[in-house]
């Protein structure tokens, strides 16, 4: 199995299959507009931005399961990060990452890349995963690292 059995629904509700990314390396991550986390869409901007031609994708999936930090529609979220961030990386519809209405994606992710100490759910907002071209959870990130942070290991896999 890999990231590529699974479809997600976008921001207006269509389903996308994983799929569509065969052959990039994908960085999956559940964000937030109102976390202390936020200004990493600027980082995770610049990143896709560098590498999206070499075979980047970042996809975001707004979620409200931390402490209320994403309240808002998927109408609301596109709009907030395209004028605050300026996002162009795709961002999913709003999704749950923990407990038994988790998406499936976010299961599956934290099943292959447990946290610290084995930890199979997701401690908070801006967690990321790295995914290889042939869909494997290669890693996963904690919060509090700037996704700049994640670009030696991007440059690995982009060349593998």
């Amino acid at each position: 199995m890999s990231i590529y059995d699974f479809q997600v629904k976008d921001s207006k509700g269509q389903l996308i299959p994983l799929s569509n990314y065969k052959d990039q390396v994908v960085i999956v991550v559940n964000t937030a507009s109102k976390c202390g986390y936020t200004p990493q869409y600027k980082d995770l901007q610049a990143l896709y931005e560098e590498y999206k031609n070499e075979g980047l994708v970042v996809i975001g999936f707004p979620c409200n399961q931390f402490m209320n930090q994403e309240p808002g529609s998927n109408e609301e979220i596109q709009s907030f990060c395209e004028l605050n961030y300026g996002v162009t990386f795709p961002i999913f519809g709003k999704v749950d990452v923990n407990g038994e209405n988790a998406d499936p994606l976010f299961k599956y992710l934290s099943k292959n890349a447990p946290g610290i100490m084995g930890l199979k759910s997701i401690k908070w907002n801006f967690t990321k995963f790295i995914i290889d071209k042939n869909g494997e959870v290669v890693e996963r990130v904690a919060p509090q690292t700037n996704p700049q942070d994640m670009k030696a290991t991007v440059e690995k896999l982009l060349k593998a």
